[in-house]
């Protein structure tokens, strides 16, 4: 296999295709932002102490203003016993001495504004840690202040849990505390007890945690499992469904105690917190349809301006029309799409489309497809350098609680999670200490020193995309259009702002394709094309009515008329 070079031609001037500064002024920040989710563990470790931190993460910021990044998202930082590595929350204004300071974070929050970058902070609001001073009142006796801010009930007359819910993270989701001789629910681990939305104090109490973040310069929450926000009042039994899970749980339907229509009275209530500071809300919206996902925005658009579209995630395999189909689904919902191919929770993407020959030029392939789709893309750190999967191999080095629970059928989390390759150096330049978790041998070729020296590395070939997107309105704003729709292995489209168009081709084959490209049907006579980016060594000769495009291959270019 021959190696792909790099092929850019950019014109000089970088300012062709602009979107006119009133329109700019109009749209709201976030919808032509890049945003970077950081696992704040594993991203630069500043105290060599193996764990990354918030200091870490500041001195990295140059890196991120240079690769073309507008926001990050940190997952949760707050202070934690660590049962689920931060998403036990047992304070909401703090920061957790593993990661520093306020101060720090301040500090952080000050350098990032500098470099154009806004701060997106995680925000667990189904749960708190069972170490929460909420928590702990609120356990102490069936008459404490804080009592009705959880989910407290008598268990059944037989000795068992008030209903059949089981946690999503194995076993029953109710708890019996034998300080008062009653259950709680807990839709995740027994350490992370539901809070009760139906409780105004509640809300009030976490509606003041957004404030508070706001006025210290936070632009914005990715709200962690917002769907578990309610449980019925009832709490009727779930129905079971056939098989078994990796826990070797009974398979059950999250009827009662999933995605209530009380989620998006909460949201609306958010969204209006929020919209003075003009800060955004992202959803870790796990939906089963693009109809469920139109929901999350509001019948008003007054609820989530960004819910993830994680059904992306889920599509199996490097399939042309697979991804068409979605993306055709996700527009006819009529709002702003949020593109996503990995984060914390799941697999690489490198790992789950990779074939062990071409990856590289596959992970190129999913980079400019969630870079030129319409909508805002959420990264993955290490997603532009190729970074995948290092997954424990015995129980016994897993780290993540859902892999001790579920082994060997759940492995857990752990291998996505990983300390960013910053080098060649030991521990890949995360720390100089002992990394909390071990690193792939692949650091010695994927990371971010070694793929900024080679302009054929999939980092390059990132930050010649985020360019080219920052600077074309079509790419920004302009509408999505299928092409050549009936084709089994080219993923083609137009991304059109009024004369500005953009063609992109993805070859989803391990094969060379010859295709012609019609675009008649969207009144686009041209066939001429001016090559912008693209992985193929040469592109001489090339028009729409006859394209060759290699194996995996980018094709990027303007239409000229």
């Amino acid at each position: 296999m021959k190696k792909w070079t790099l092929c850019v031609l950019i014109l000089a001037c970088c300012a062709a295709w602009p979107v006119a500064a009133s329109d700019r002024q109009e749209l709201p920040w976030w919808r032509h932002a890049v945003f970077y989710e950081i696992y704040p563990r594993s991203f630069a470790d500043s105290n060599k102490d193996g764990i990354g931190d918030l200091n870490g993460i500041t001195s990295k910021l140059d890196y991120l203003q240079q690769l073309g990044i507008d926001a990050i998202w940190l997952t949760p930082c707050y202070p934690s016993p660590q049962v689920d590595f931060g998403y036990d929350v047992s304070n909401y204004e703090e920061i957790d001495p593993i990661y520093g300071s306020l101060s720090d974070f301040d500090r952080l929050e000050r350098e990032a504004k500098k470099r154009g970058i806004r701060i997106i902070m995680d925000f667990v609001i189904n749960h708190t840690s069972d170490r929460h001073r909420w928590f702990i009142d609120s356990r102490s006796s069936r008459t404490s202040a804080h009592r009705d801010w959880y989910i407290w009930r008598d268990g059944r007359e037989s000795g068992q849990p008030p209903n059949n819910w089981e946690s999503i993270f194995g076993g029953s989701a109710w708890q019996l505390d034998s300080a008062t001789n009653q259950y709680y629910y807990h839709f995740f681990y027994p350490e992370q007890p539901d809070l009760n939305w139906r409780n105004p104090a509640v809300e009030k109490a976490m509606f003041d945690v957004t404030r508070w973040w706001y006025e210290r310069g936070v632009a914005g929450f990715r709200l962690d499992a917002v769907s578990a926000l309610f449980e019925d009042p009832g709490l009727r039994d779930n129905p079971i469904l056939p098989g078994t899970n990796s826990y070797g749980d009974p398979k059950m339907e999250n009827r009662y105690n999933d995605k209530l229509p009380e989620v998006h009275e909460v949201l609306r209530k958010l969204r209006k917190v929020a919209d003075p500071y003009q800060a955004v809300l992202i959803g870790e919206t796990w939906t089963d349809s693009a109809k469920e996902l139109r929901e999350y925005y509001g019948e008003h658009d007054d609820e989530l301006q960004l819910p993830m579209d994680l059904m992306f995630t889920k599509i199996a395999s490097l399939s042309a029309p697979a991804f068409r189909n979605h993306i055709a689904a996700v527009e006819s919902a009529g709002h702003w799409p949020v593109y996503v191919i990995s984060n914390h929770d799941i697999v690489r993407s490198y790992v789950r489309y990779g074939d062990g020959r071409h990856n590289d030029a596959i992970a190129k392939l999913m980079a400019a497809l969630y870079l030129t789709l319409r909508g805002t893309p959420v990264m993955y750190y290490g997603e532009e350098i190729g970074m995948e999967n290092n997954d424990p191999q015995r129980k016994e080095d897993v780290k993540d609680p859902i892999g001790k629970l579920g082994w060997p059928g759940e492995k857990g989390r752990d291998g996505e999670r990983t300390p960013m390759q910053w080098s060649e150096e030991p521990n890949a330049g995360f720390t100089t200490g002992n990394p909390w978790l071990p690193i792939p041998s692949s650091y010695k070729t994927h990371n971010v020193v070694a793929e900024l020296k080679d302009s054929d590395s999939v980092l390059q070939f990132y930050r010649r995309l985020l360019a080219l997107r920052r600077k074309s309105g079509a790419l920004l704003d302009g509408d999505y259009l299928p092409v050549n729709q009936d084709d089994a292995n080219v993923l083609a489209y137009l991304r059109k702002s009024g004369d500005d168009i953009m063609l992109i081709a993805l070859n989803m084959s391990p094969s060379v394709q010859n295709v012609s490209l019609d675009v008649a049907a969207y009144g686009i006579t041209s066939a001429k094309a001016n090559v912008l980016l693209s992985t193929m060594g040469s592109n001489g000769g090339q028009t729409l009515a006859h394209l060759v495009l290699e194996p995996f291959a980018v094709y990027i270019a303007k239409i000229e008329k």
